[in-house]
């Protein structure tokens, strides 16, 4: 589960290797609570656990820093990843 590097805070943003032949999209765990959201453009595709306000300010990260995801995204999943 590569990490994405240079998102500080409480919140985990990382990949599944398997996930590479899906649409970009990135998972965020902190705790016991996991969420996997789209981007281009950024919806919440599930959610365990984080609260609507959590939800939110994960969103928020997400679209500061959804260009650092994306680099992330073809780093890992190369040629796989769409």
């Amino acid at each position: 589960m590569p990490r994405v590097a240079g998102i500080s805070g409480p919140y985990w943003f990382f990949f599944y290797s398997f996930d590479c032949g899906e649409p970009i999209h990135v998972h965020v765990r902190r705790e016991d609570a996991e969420a996997k959201f789209w981007l281009q453009p950024v919806a919440l595709a599930w959610n365990r656990r984080f609260s609507p306000r959590e939800l939110n300010e994960i969103r928020r990260i997400i679209v500061h820093k959804e260009s650092t995801i994306i680099e992330a995204w073809h780093e890992h999943c190369g040629q796989h990843g769409n």
